[in-house]
């Protein structure tokens, strides 16, 4: 599984590298800048990401516009819904308008931090990106 993990803040990625660097590549992005030209970057050498942990209120450009961004690279190189990246979002936001937000970008999961590593992984065995 090669892991994308997208967060402004120090500890929460390094929490997010820890747990999935257990099931294999994780790379670090800052911003949803950095996120798309990543996910980009990994298109075009034929090692896409399988999965991507991207928190929501960042600097430069938010999480939400990022996935947005990333759902519209698959969608220009053909890629079905049952191929793309499984995309969790995390943040600290609690309401239902964030997590409707989110979705509405096509993410696939809503994790609120702190995240709880159990359950991250509950996710991601969902996916079927781990047994």
């Amino acid at each position: 599984m090669k892991t994308l993990i997208v967060d402004d803040d120090f500890a929460s990625r390094l929490l997010l590298q820890t747990v999935l660097s257990k099931y294999g590549e994780c790379h670090i992005a800052t911003n949803g800048w950095e996120a798309v030209d990543a996910f980009r970057r990994g298109q075009e050498n034929g090692s896409g990401y399988d999965l991507v942990c991207m928190d929501i209120m960042m600097p430069d450009m938010d999480g939400q516009s990022a996935v947005r961004e990333i759902r519209a690279l698959e969608a220009t190189r053909g890629v079905g819904s049952r191929d793309q990246a499984k995309i969790v979002m995390a943040t600290a936001l609690d309401d239902i308008k964030s997590v409707m937000a989110s979705f509405n970008e096509l993410c696939d999961a809503y994790l609120v931090k702190p995240v709880d590593a159990n359950q991250l992984l509950g996710q991601v065995q969902s996916f079927g990106l781990i047994s």
